[in-house]
């Protein structure tokens, strides 16, 4: 006789072996608390910079980038911002808020919010050791958690291991998500339309995302940063005034909304059901899927930044913490629990947001929701690309190896369009919480030196001028190759400066 388990397809009985790992044992038990740890931690060590320095963190998001040696500006602090926002702001704010809600109830939004503002003080201490601890390349800079963890920490092997799961992580796997999630919607507007779906689509779907994401990739960082700096801004708008529109037409649910959060948040049902533990990781999980801080991916946009002094940019990634997960996924909670019923969401997770919608605004709302959704998730292949080609030339700058990575980042690309969602998401916990593990490690004893460079920083601004770091004024460190004199030039006299 078969059992019941047997009797699954592989993927299933795979997938649901992973994901008792994640919540069982490896989120529970070990990510969570040194997440949680960790942010606290360097909470303290900085003074609450996610807190106390919000409004610099708008003045230095205008900062001027100078001129690279190929004679081109350099990447400016508001297009690192935009790369690093254009793998945020993807689906982890449609589909992953979705998954949290469905899996975790409207309490997972709660502690989404909370663990953002704690968490944003890692993002800061990331993107500032990434700024720290760069180095020069033709374009600029490039840098992150796998340079810091050599030059910062000594530890080579650790930025190897961090390299090699990131590219496994970003490149990989939640590219696969992007092209899943792409395939998805258009495959929901498809049937709506009545022209049906099935396998051709996702083939046609995964094609057109090959062929477009080539065109940026192969233009380089600069084609990749002017593309999400032109793409971002349109559909976080466009998604941002749907949201509003919708409260808007039901604001008088808003007190039930909020109700709804902080009840399932707190509530005694959870609590004796001996789901709160689950409320709290699918918020925290989906979260740090999000916003990123602390996963050790966004610090690889920080360093590409031309800034005059490490905090610029770590101030500037906070923000996008910010802005990721209080803003956008925000108004992802607030349209799926203005009709949010329950146990309504069942099996539909990845859909969710699609048929919030809907039920808001129409049927015709679901063509819009599938154009945002398609203009989320391809800037997210592309912020996926740059992540993972900066972690390749840190392992090799070998030109060979980094074609073989554009086509297997291509491949991917294409493969996930025609994928599971439940044994890709699965994975993406997998590597997202392996990757995060080896970051929050190295920040740690790392985190000393951020707080050195704030108080740096903080001198500088309270004698009235703009802040800039140079080596010398912290020769102890060791591992920073740029920051010497000649890096000094601020902006407006680089632009007079020979290329």
């Amino acid at each position: 006789m078969i059992s019941a388990d047997a009797a699954q397809p592989l993927d299933a009985r795979l997938t649901d072996a992973v994901a008792a790992f994640n919540n069982d044992f490896f989120w529970s038990w070990i990510l969570i608390p040194l997440l949680v740890a960790v942010s606290l931690y360097v909470t303290v060590r900085t003074g609450a910079v996610q807190i106390r320095m919000l409004p610099e963190m708008f003045r230095v998001l205008r900062s001027r980038p100078e001129i690279a040696p190929d004679g081109k500006r350099a990447v400016s602090s508001l297009q690192a911002f935009m790369i690093s926002a254009a793998a945020r702001i993807g689906t982890g704010n449609i589909i992953g808020v979705a998954v949290a809600i469905s899996l975790g109830g409207p309490g997972a939004v709660f502690w989404m919010w909370l663990m953002a503002i704690v968490v944003a003080g890692a993002s800061f201490v990331e993107s500032t050791l990434a700024q720290l601890y760069k180095v020069r390349d033709s374009s600029g800079y490039r840098g992150g958690p796998a340079y810091y963890m050599e030059r910062g920490l000594g530890q080579r092997w650790m930025g190897v291991l961090f390299a090699v799961v990131l590219i496994l992580t970003f490149p990989l796997v939640f590219n696969a998500v992007q092209s899943n999630t792409i395939a998805g919607a258009v495959a929901n507007s498809s049937d709506t339309l009545g022209t049906g779906s099935g396998m051709w689509l996702s083939v046609l779907v995964g094609v057109l995302v090959v062929a477009v994401a080539a065109l940026v990739i192969f233009g380089g960082v600069r084609r990749i940063a002017n593309t999400a700096q032109a793409l971002i801004p349109s559909f976080a708008a466009i998604y941002l005034v749907m949201g509003v529109v919708i409260v808007g037409m039901n604001y008088e649910r808003i007190p039930e909304m909020f109700s709804l959060i902080i009840g399932h948040a707190f509530g005694l049902r959870e609590f004796a059901a001996a789901g709160l533990a689950t409320v709290v990781i699918q918020g925290v999980r989906r979260g740090m899927f999000s916003n990123e801080a602390g996963l050790g991916s966004a610090p690889i946009a920080a360093a590409s930044a031309s800034v005059t002094h490490p905090v610029k940019q770590g101030l500037v990634q906070t923000l996008g913490v910010y802005f990721d997960t209080l803003v956008v996924c925000s108004v992802t909670a607030f349209i799926i629990l203005i009709g949010y019923q329950e146990g309504v969401t069942d099996g539909i997770e990845g859909d969710l947001t699609q048929h919030a919608v809907t039920a808001a605004l129409g049927p015709w709302a679901l063509h819009l929701m599938t154009l945002i959704i398609i203009l989320v998730a391809f800037t997210s292949v592309l912020g996926n690309y740059y992540y993972g080609e900066s972690n390749v030339e840190y392992l090799t700058g070998n030109p060979a190896v980094l074609l073989g990575y554009k086509v297997v980042f291509l491949a991917a690309s294409f493969l996930g369009a025609l994928g599971s969602i439940d044994l890709v998401w699965t994975l993406a916990d997998t590597t997202m919480g392996m990757m995060a593990l080896v970051n929050l490690v190295a920040i740690t004893p790392l985190a000393v030196v951020a707080a050195r460079l704030l108080k740096d920083y903080v001198g500088q601004r309270r004698e009235g001028i703009d802040p800039v770091f140079t080596r010398d004024r912290m020769p102890d460190l060791r591992g920073v190759e740029c920051w010497g004199p000649e890096d000094a030039l601020r902006p407006e006299e680089s632009e007079r400066s020979p290329a």
